[in-house]
């Protein structure tokens, strides 16, 4: 038996990262005895029901999550943590494949796949992306709403900006497309004006947590600086005190990283520039302590107007 495809399978195959339905495969001319030929020889391999790889090898990513897209059917898409991945909005492959699929369809259960049922499945598609995938704005807005607080919410809108795949006013415009958004008022606060430069979810919950609960003065984010000839960016500069503050959200300092901050400090030091430097676990557990560093070190440079959060802030003993 010949196991050539006809043209048209063929170019569809390759378009497709060698992965096609049994709808598909039938359409273009083979037959089911065909298929099961092919299956039964090992040429090809089911990767989901009515979903073959037109090859005996180890499926590429992309080919897995094109057989979870024609299996889900008509008007699929990939996307939350599925389509996040492909946008390099996360760092890391989504366990379960996540797919959204027209509110007029429904499918069962699939093994590995999330199915999301959504009425602007077609407007949220991008038109021209492959696989198929719901749009870089439509996704930050999907795992925002599907966060557990809004603080979680915010930060995926400033990580999408802040990686620099979209901005404020494309997200806005998205946001005022759907008629329920989960956090909407908190999402909409950080795609505001006030809030342009906050470019990570660290960043946000430094404003959040530190600058704006204490009335300490506004940084400026992401300011640019010059070393050894080269451009880099503060996190935060608080122009006029000589302060710098460093959001690390690093578990670790792999490799070279840690001497390279180092040296930045340093050179910041030597220039007249203090350096906190602040991670994760300093801004979600010891929010108050950090602002009570962050004043005391605004306050070298003379009076600086703060206030305690609660009774017990610690910022209430040096302000006062």
């Amino acid at each position: 038996m010949a196991y050539t495809l006809p043209e048209y399978l063929d170019r569809l195959a390759q378009f497709q990262c060698g992965v096609l339905s049994a709808q598909q495969a039938i359409a273009g001319g083979l037959t089911r005895d065909m298929i099961r030929a092919r299956l039964r020889s090992r040429r090809w391999r089911k990767l989901q029901y009515g979903v073959y790889a037109t090859f005996s090898g180890e499926p590429t990513r992309d080919a897995v999550l094109w057989a979870a897209v024609l299996r889900a059917g008509p008007g699929a898409a990939l996307s939350y943590y599925t389509a996040a991945e492909l946008y390099e909005l996360i760092d890391w492959p989504s366990s379960a494949i996540h797919v959204t699929i027209p509110e007029q369809r429904r499918v069962a259960a699939l093994p590995g796949i999330r199915i999301h049922i959504a009425s602007r499945a077609e407007q949220a598609t991008h038109p021209t992306l492959l696989p198929p995938r719901t749009r870089l704005e439509e996704t930050v807005l999907d795992l925002a709403c599907a966060a557990r607080t809004a603080d979680e919410a915010c930060g995926w809108v400033t990580r999408g900006v802040g990686r620099g795949l979209t901005t404020q006013e494309r997200l806005r415009r998205a946001l005022g497309q759907r008629a329920r958004v989960r956090f909407r008022a908190e999402i909409a606060e950080v795609l505001g004006e006030e809030w342009a430069g906050v470019n990570s979810p660290l960043e946000y919950r430094y404003v959040k947590w530190v600058e704006l609960p204490h009335c300490l003065p506004r940084g400026k984010r992401q300011a640019a600086a010059i070393r050894a000839g080269r451009r880099e960016y503060r996190d935060v500069f608080y122009e006029g005190y000589d302060l710098i503050v460093e959001l690390d959200g690093r578990a670790a300092h792999p490799g070279d990283t840690r001497w390279n901050d180092i040296q930045r400090d340093n050179a910041a030091l030597a220039s007249g520039l203090v350096t906190l430097r602040y991670g994760w676990d300093d801004l979600r557990m010891r929010p108050c302590l950090v602002a009570d560093q962050v004043y005391r070190a605004l306050s070298r440079s003379g009076a600086v107007a703060a206030r305690p959060c609660s009774a017990a802030c610690p910022v209430t003993r040096t302000s006062l």
